[in-house]
């Protein structure tokens, strides 16, 4: 598994029968070599053990009260199975025989430490119970070492997953401890510890942890975490900036977020561009400290001086902007391109190489004239990969109960759509009135509109609380007409909401940028 592999480099000991029970020795034995300065020592001999009637142990007067060292009279008292938790009380065993290593019959060193481990408890793990099955050179000191190759495991982490073994119960995981849990986890390949890793970060995804848990979870195979991850990514990005959050998403992460059709655009396109430039200073400028109210100005006070220094190549053609161009080419310009405060400000910040916009413009004349000397009706049938791709994705917040009316910029190609909310209604208005309009009007007696609209809240850790959509649809619209898109009387609303929408309002022709 790449990460998780970890080579055994000393082995004693160890074959595929049960090895015979050793003579009691007159002290302790030790490990061959320099002590180590951390993890209990090893201990042979009759030890006392504590007084438990814990399961799997039996009435206390029918016992001795002492824990030989043999294994045969260790698996006596401690009931187990190949794979399957051992029957003892978890306080007891991790106490005498974890802690303090008590009648140990295997040691294991890594990073330093040493751990003095029993093999009927470590045969839960799969990779225990591969190595136990090889043949293993047989030697007084009866130790492995490991090998530790995976960034994310530590000490603390393996000692962790090594006690976890010893116990029949539920132990908590901190968030931030969950990382080296499950990279050790993985290695050893303890599956229900796994499992509730798993569950953990399913849990706990929110902005401090989001851009960690995805990179692990696509590290170790943890479908669900990632998938987790990437929509709470496609739902926060813009509906709850964040200079941290912006800090730790990668390009490539970034890159599969600003092309979904499913990301949350707070306002319209020109916002996911003005998102993608202060997260592209922050990339560059990982030591900037400051509120996301600052971070736009400061943002374009960078870019401006930059632009003074290279007045003839665009920023994204300079040394430092050239990685980030694959994330750019993801803004769909054409819903850009149709607003002149927009188109201004693409222009003077001069991120985007000309040639790129060139093609755009050209575009965007053709399809202004189409629509304007054709009999242009719009979408005639639902093409969700139209849709996905090509659609204009906006979204608006609402504080409150109460009447809430707005126009997206960018229908400027013969259609002027209202978006109502009152009343627990959500409402599509077309406008054909003849009196002067930013943009073009279309006198068509009939419009049509494909859409998808989605309404949601979030809890405190940005988690959906609330989500319901219209889909996919296609709308026709008479001059003037409202359409109710969808009804929300029946259902209890906490605020504030979140209106998010999909427009696709021509017929394509010749697509793309």
């Amino acid at each position: 598994m790449g990460l998780l592999n970890s080579r055994i480099l000393q082995c004693r000991e160890f074959s595929t029968e049960e090895p015979q029970q050793p003579e009691p020795q007159a002290g302790p034995s030790y490990v061959s070599g320099p002590e180590p300065q951390a993890g209990p020592s090893y201990v042979s001999g009759s030890r006392k053990r504590k007084r438990s009637t814990g399961p799997g142990l039996g009435p206390e007067s029918e016992r001795s009260h002492t824990f030989p060292d043999q294994e045969e009279d260790l698996q006596q008292v401690v009931c187990t199975s190949q794979g399957k938790k051992v029957k003892i009380t978890s306080e007891h065993a991790y106490q005498t025989l974890f802690l303090n290593g008590e009648a140990s019959d295997i040691k294991i060193r890594a990073l330093g430490k040493v751990w003095c481990l029993h093999k009927m408890f470590l045969r839960q793990s799969n990779y225990f119970v591969t190595m136990f099955r090889d043949s293993w050179e047989e030697c007084p000191e009866d130790i492995i070492d490991l090998e530790i190759n995976d960034q994310n495991i530590n000490v603390d982490s393996l000692d962790f997953v090594l006690g976890w073994l010893y116990r029949n119960e539920y132990v908590f995981i901190e968030p931030l401890q969950v990382l080296g849990v499950l990279a050790t986890a993985c290695l050893f390949q303890v599956e229900d510890l796994i499992q509730q890793c798993d569950t953990t970060m399913e849990e706990t995804i929110n902005v401090k942890t989001v851009c960690s848990f995805y990179g692990a979870a696509e590290t170790y195979g943890l479908h669900s975490v990632k998938t987790g991850c990437f929509e709470w990514l496609l739902h926060n990005l813009m509906t709850h900036p964040s200079v941290e959050l912006y800090k730790e998403l990668s390009i490539d992460l970034m890159n599969m977020v600003i092309s979904s059709p499913n990301l949350f655009v707070m306002q319209k396109e020109i916002d996911i561009y003005t998102t993608l430039k202060q997260w592209m200073f922050l990339r560059l400028n990982p030591g900037w400290k400051g509120t996301v109210r600052q971070l736009l100005l400061k943002a374009n006070n960078w870019f401006s001086m930059h632009r003074e220094q290279s007045a003839s190549m665009s920023f994204l053609e300079t040394e430092q902007g050239i990685a980030f161009q694959p994330v750019f080419k993801n803004l769909r310009f054409h819903h850009i391109l149709c607003d002149l405060a927009s188109t201004r400000a693409i222009e003077q910040d001069a991120l985007i190489p000309s040639e790129w916009l060139s093609c755009v413009y050209k575009q965007q004349w053709f399809t202004l004239l189409r629509a304007q000397q054709y009999r242009e009706i719009g979408p005639r049938d639902i093409s969700v990969t139209e849709l996905e791709e090509y659609s204009m994705r906006c979204g608006k917040k609402i504080v409150r109960d109460g009447k809430y009316s707005w126009k997206w910029s960018g229908y400027n190609f013969g259609v002027h759509l209202y978006v109502i909310y009152t009343n627990h209604y959500i409402i599509f208005k077309r406008s054909a009135f003849s009196k002067p309009h930013g943009g073009s009007i279309c006198l068509q007696p009939q419009r049509n509109i494909a859409f998808r609209l989605t309404l949601v809240y979030f809890d405190s850790n940005g988690k959906l609380s609330f989500r319901k959509t219209t889909g996919y649809k296609i709308l026709t619209f008479e001059k003037n007409e409202e359409i109710i898109v969808m009804k929300l009387n029946s259902i209890p609303l906490s605020f504030p909401l979140y209106i998010f929408c999909n427009f696709l309002f021509m017929s394509l022709e010749n697509p793309g940028n």
